[in-house]
């Protein structure tokens, strides 16, 4: 069995693990059981109703945070022309066309988010096997592909966060830092379960939000009643 250091454990003390909380107490909760000494990151694991390995219940998206993610996103901007320029001036961190995707192939993988011109994309999609398993390949469904490239730059610079369920059919998702306090955090969390019930597929059979935790970076997962969640976004 897995040993969990001191901090973890002064956390559980303060919390039931078989509960299911309320929405705004498993927010209170989850920022006061924070007990790491640097500002964690508050994430939410979204249990849901679909079987991934069939496309047409696969679900992908991304969403624009409220209060962004309290941290500095660099951003690459595949493009060229005067695209480059257009990124550039939208605080893209890195900008070029084959030029940086060379970069790319030799090891430089400096950047935590990438947005491209469609007209890059045949391009781009020869480092897909490096940027894909990272998380950084440019998708148009998630709005990071786009020839608008100082928007796409803009919104991952102000907080817009992509998401992509996994195989077991959880969804992992930021809501920003700890330091933010509840209601921020709420504000993030409300705007994520926005989108990801409107991104439900149509082929999703039977309870579609089956479960769902919040967590800090180093802290327990506490376990949220979904029905205060929809009492939540309703109201």
């Amino acid at each position: 069995m897995a040993k969990h250091g001191k901090n973890y454990r002064e956390a559980i003390k303060d919390i039931d693990l078989t509960v299911k909380y309320d929405v705004n107490e498993a927010m209170n909760l989850t920022v006061q059981t924070g007990k790491a000494k640097f500002d964690e990151t508050v994430d939410v694991a979204l249990n849901l109703g679909v079987n991934p390995k069939y496309s047409d219940q696969m679900v992908r998206g991304a969403v624009s945070l409220p209060h962004g993610l309290g941290k500095t996103v660099r951003v690459a901007a595949f493009c060229k022309g005067d695209k480059e320029a257009e990124a550039r001036e939208a605080g893209a961190d890195f900008v070029g066309g084959d030029e940086l995707i060379e970069q790319v192939k030799n090891g430089f993988l400096a950047f935590d988010s990438a947005v491209a011109t469609p007209d890059m994309m045949a391009s781009v999609g020869k480092i897909g096997k490096i940027l894909g398993p990272r998380g950084l390949m440019p998708n148009a469904k998630t709005g990071t592909v786009s020839f608008d490239i100082g928007k796409a730059v803009s919104e991952l610079k102000a907080g817009k966060v992509e998401f992509k369920v996994d195989k077991a059919g959880v969804l992992h998702v930021p809501l920003g830092k700890r330091s933010f306090g509840p209601e921020k955090l709420l504000d993030n969390f409300r705007a994520v379960i926005d989108t990801v019930m409107r991104l439900k597929p149509s082929a999703a059979k039977g309870t579609y939000l089956q479960g769902m935790a919040l967590a800090t970076t180093m802290g327990p997962g506490i376990k949220v009643d979904t029905q205060s969640v929809r009492k939540l976004i309703e109201g």
